[in-house]
C-alpha cells in the first residue's frame, strides 16, 4: 500500500482536494484496521476564501492550517461533531485545507458503523463521517503522510469527478471548489 509523499500536498489547495477523490483513509483502532475510499472533498484557502477558517488569520483552533503540509486539522463545530480536513497548501499560500465531507466504507468499518449507527453508510456528511472513524481532537496535527493510526493511501483512480459549490456556507457561495466522484 503506497502512501502519498509530503509533495502530494504541497500544491494548490483546490487541485489536492480533486486529487484526493479515490484515495484511502486508514485507521486503525484498537487494532482493527478501518478504511474508506474518499468521495467527496471541499477545498478551503486562505485570504482568497472568506469561507476558510484561515480567512481571518491564525487562532489557536486553526493553526495548523499555516503550517506542515500533509497534517490532519481536525475542528469541532456545532458544539458536538468533528470535521476532518487535511492540510494542503502551494508555497504560495500561506493556509490552506481540504475538508473530507464522505466516504464509502472499504474495510473493517461494519465494526464501527454497527456501534454507532446500525448502517453502512457514511456518505452522508463529514460529522458522520469522522465519527464512524473515530477521529477527534486526539487526531489533531496527526502526520497523514506516515503509516500510523490515521493515514492516507492511494486508493481507485476516478472515472469522472463533478465539481459544485460548498455545502453549509454563507460566504463564497460561488465559488466550484467542491469535487464528487460520480461513479
Amino acid at each position: 500500500m503506497s502512501i502519498p509523499h509530503r509533495r502530494f500536498y504541497s500544491r494548490d489547495t483546490v487541485t489536492v482536494a480533486k486529487a484526493l477523490l479515490g484515495k484511502k483513509i486508514v485507521r486503525i483502532i484498537r487494532g482493527v484496521e478501518v478504511s474508506a475510499i474518499i468521495t467527496e472533498t471541499e477545498a478551503y484557502g486562505h485570504t482568497d476564501d472568506p469561507a476558510s477558517h484561515a480567512f481571518g488569520g491564525k487562532t489557536a483552533r486553526n493553526q495548523i492550517m499555516f503550517g506542515q503540509v500533509g497534517c490532519a486539522y481536525v475542528y469541532f463545530t456545532y458544539g458536538m461533531h468533528y470535521c476532518f480536513n487535511i492540510v494542503a497548501k502551494s508555497s504560495r499560500q500561506n493556509a490552506g485545507a481540504v475538508l473530507i465531507r464522505a466516504a464509502t466504507p472499504k474495510s473493517g468499518i461494519d465494526i464501527m458503523l454497527s456501534n454507532r449507527y446500525g448502517r453502512k453508510n457514511i456518505s452522508d456528511g463529514p460529522a458522520k463521517l469522522a465519527q464512524a472513524m473515530d477521529i477527534t481532537k486526539e487526531q489533531y496535527g496527526t502526520d497523514l503522510t506516515v503509516k500510523s493510526s490515521l493515514y492516507i493511501a492511494d486508493g481507485v483512480k476516478p472515472r469522472k469527478i463533478l465539481s459544485g459549490t460548498r455545502v453549509g456556507i454563507s460566504k463564497a457561495t460561488d465559488v466550484f471548489w467542491n469535487f464528487k466522484i460520480d461513479d
